[in-house]
């Protein structure tokens, strides 16, 4: 897994959140193979970096708790 530098990047909550709803935001758009998370409450208190197979997976069994 690679820790993208800041720069480059795209920050986004989902279209489904709802305002002042707990919600993650990821970014996808900077060049590494991996996915960023983190809480859009807290910005500056950390990202969660995965590989896109995994964080594909993620997604999965979270739809399936649906």
């Amino acid at each position: 897994m690679t820790v993208p530098e800041d720069g480059g990047g795209r920050w986004r909550t989902s279209s489904a959140s709802k305002e002042g709803q707990d919600c993650v935001e990821i970014d996808m758009d900077r060049p590494t193979p991996d996915v960023g998370i983190r809480d859009s409450k807290d910005p500056e208190g950390g990202e969660l970096w995965l590989p896109r197979a995994s964080f594909r997976g993620l997604v999965v069994k979270l739809q399936q708790r649906d």
